[in-house]
């Protein structure tokens, strides 16, 4: 059934949970966990009247490898054998693009419901996106 998992972390509430449900699958299935952190294309830099005005990547590049760190160093210490890596690029293009190098059979993330019109609309659905493009099977790990 499921032999690689893939699961693209980000460290938030939503994501902690598709991590508990990824890592419980990948024990009753002996499946491999690989994690993937994705460096938004937009993050780390301020724009102000077409102009950069702060570009503090190497910021958000380190923020993003703490989260993976502290997701693969709870994991390990559950007995897990997993890796992870860092992208940066549009999400949807970093997970697929992970997704079908790894041959993974299975792509779990961490979904929050927006609960205005403004939130759906300015965060746009990435479970939706997802879902279109994966090459694999999605698992979108709720929370209430």
């Amino acid at each position: 059934m499921y032999k690689r998992i893939l699961m693209a972390y980000d460290g938030s509430e939503e994501g902690r949970r598709a991590l508990f449900e990824a890592s419980d699958l990948a024990t009753m299935l002996k499946a491999e966990i690989h994690l993937l952190a994705v460096i938004p294309s937009y993050a780390g830099i301020m724009v102000a009247e077409g102009m950069i005005i702060e570009d503090n990547f190497d910021a958000e590049k380190a923020r993003y490898q703490a989260v993976l760190d502290d997701a693969l160093s709870l994991l390990r210490a559950k007995g897990y054998t997993v890796d992870g890596r860092v992208a940066h690029g549009e999400p949807i293009d970093e997970i697929v693009a992970r997704a079908k190098a790894l041959k993974a059979d299975l792509i779990c993330v961490g979904h929050r419901r927006a609960t205005t019109w403004a939130q759906r609309w300015w965060r746009g659905s990435l479970g939706k996106n997802l879902i279109d493009t994966s090459p694999c099977s999605v698992l979108i790990a709720m929370t209430s």
